[in-house]
């Protein structure tokens, strides 16, 4: 067994751990609100309790689409269709 082979067994076994997608969904929830707050302004707080509720997939797409929002009614949308 090589050495790459076992490092990344071992990265690939650490994706799969719970504390490992916990972190990855914190950090990207984290990265999205700070996003969303340069973009549209401070969040109200029923929204920004709406976006911490997403799981990993969602934001992900909401850290795409908030690219194009203009303003707090983007996001409201978003939330709407897909929140």
């Amino acid at each position: 067994m090589t050495f790459r082979f076992v490092q990344s067994r071992r990265l690939s076994d650490l994706k799969e751990t719970k504390v490992y997608q916990e972190g990855r969904t914190e950090g990207e929830r984290s990265l999205v609100l700070r996003l969303l707050a340069r973009r549209v302004g401070t969040l109200p707080a029923n929204v920004e309790a709406q976006v911490q509720a997403l799981a990993l997939p969602q934001l992900e797409a909401l850290g795409e689409a908030l690219l194009d929002f203009t303003g707090l009614d983007d996001l409201l949308g978003w939330l709407q269709g897909n929140g």
